[in-house]
């Protein structure tokens, strides 16, 4: 099978990141998913795993999870959604995404298994669900073989198709705020019981900073009732930036283990609280009698990089693309624009799903802005941006719509000058297309 074939075979299934069914069954719940793992000799098993949840943060926390991992001489994989460019992305092992071979290479591989799984009686299957067997298939194959598996929750937590995993050693709960909340619930509360479902008897639980207290309190209740450890990063972690540049920031965490001083090329006072949850779960690893380096757990948040969050991709006017999605990322995103940057006017590319709250989004980004420029882009689930002008025109700056992104980013650069900001958000889908209109071929890999 080649590169296209898999993306068309993949892309013919139920997909709920584009909103489309391609029948009118329910997408893949977690017993197909059982079912189609089986049919493949159960490759999800076999190898530690961390695992992944949370509203924001938890691809980063990851990334920063499996390079801790891959730094102290283990080999690693890792599973992260949604991608900016290609599917390719979703998959990296050792911190290198897969190539288009491998990928085309591993569906032609388990798609009898699929056929064989959208024929039986448990329903459906997704776009998903059968990455997520990809992944496992592809990580059982590799050799040398591979020593720890990170995933990423895809949606939720307890009826994700990655919560088939036998108990992981440590389960990561990231700050959880309202999204999805027509299939997770109305309340942080209700999410956060949810996404507490990965939580396995046996299982180091690491909790990021919440908001709402109620979150730590269900997670606590879980643990409670499972047999879990918990561990609360607000609690036994503390930090303060030391440095701020454009390319990164130095820091100083103080936890249970002490002082340590670190870096990362990423921005935004959000990214150190990702970094101290990595490096909780890092000590909660330690803890279980894994060997992990000091210098492991420095390199590791030191050297990881995730495109698409506070990307500087131009100066002259400053160009940044993050891809906060809900109010609580975009007032994060609004702190870092004035705590990490230097600019006079701010232009505003904004464009997001149907499914999100973007007069939230709008209120906490529109006092930094001159003009607001609506944008589509290539999803069909993008909010029209017409109607984003409707929805976000009256908070105090101009609005304006402009069908695609590059004639969004088109639109801002006629407006700025030298020592101005566009700053490009609401989405991934829009930051990769940004990206891609910026930096060129370099990005591009369908």
């Amino acid at each position: 099978m080649e590169y296209p074939e898999a993306l068309d075979f993949l892309l013919s299934l139920n997909d709920m990141e584009r909103g489309f069914q391609a029948s009118a069954n329910p997408t893949m719940n977690l017993e197909s998913m059982r079912s189609l793992l089986s049919r493949l000799n159960d490759p999800h098993r076999g190898r530690p795993t961390v695992h992944v949840t949370g509203s924001k943060g938890k691809g980063t926390t990851a990334s920063m999870i499996a390079g801790i991992l891959e730094r102290a001489g283990n080999k690693t994989a890792l599973f992260t959604s949604p991608h900016l460019h290609s599917f390719t992305e979703r998959i990296a092992i050792n911190g290198e995404a897969i190539s288009p071979a491998e990928f085309a290479a591993g569906i032609g591989a388990i798609k009898p298994a699929v056929d064989a799984e959208r024929e039986s009686v448990h329903g459906d299957v997704s776009t998903f669900g059968v990455l997520t067997a990809l992944f496992f298939w592809l990580v059982r194959s590799q050799v040398p073989r591979v020593d720890w598996q990170v995933v990423e929750v895809g949606l939720g937590g307890s009826f994700d198709v990655t919560n088939v995993i036998d108990p992981p050693e440590v389960a990561v709960i990231t700050p959880i705020s309202l999204e999805h909340t027509a299939i997770l619930g109305n309340t942080p509360r209700e999410i956060a019981r949810d996404k507490s479902g990965i939580i396995k008897p046996g299982t180091t639980v690491v909790v990021a900073p919440q908001q709402d207290p109620a979150v730590l309190e269900v997670v606590g209740e879980r643990c409670t009732e499972v047999g879990a450890q918990l561990l609360d990063v607000a609690t036994l972690y503390q930090y303060e930036v030391l440095e701020k540049f454009p390319y990164g920031q130095s820091f100083r965490l103080i936890g249970p283990n002490g002082e340590r001083k670190m870096r990362t090329p990423m921005l935004g006072g959000h990214m150190l609280q990702n970094a101290a949850t990595a490096v909780a779960a890092a000590e909660a690893l330690r803890s279980r009698g894994f060997a992990l380096s000091e210098q492991a757990i420095v390199d590791g948040v030191a050297f990881t990089r995730v495109p698409g969050r506070l990307e500087v991709m131009g100066q002259k006017p400053l160009i940044v693309a993050d891809g906060a999605h809900n109010g609580e990322s975009a007032a994060a995103l609004a702190v870092a624009l004035r705590e990490y940057f230097e600019w006079k006017r701010c232009f505003l590319v904004l464009g997001c799903n149907r499914d999100k709250d973007i007069r939230e989004i709008g209120m906490k980004l529109s006092k930094l802005a001159e003009l607001i420029i609506c944008t589509g882009f290539d999803n069909p689930r993008a909010m029209d941006p017409y109607q984003m002008v409707q929805e976000v025109g009256f908070l105090g700056p101009a609005a304006v719509a402009e069908d695609t992104v590059a004639a969004a980013i088109d639109a801002a650069l006629s407006h700025a000058r030298a020592e101005d900001l566009i700053c490009v958000t609401g989405s991934l889908y829009v930051v990769a297309e940004a990206r891609e209109y910026l930096l060129g071929e370099s990005v591009i890999r369908r």
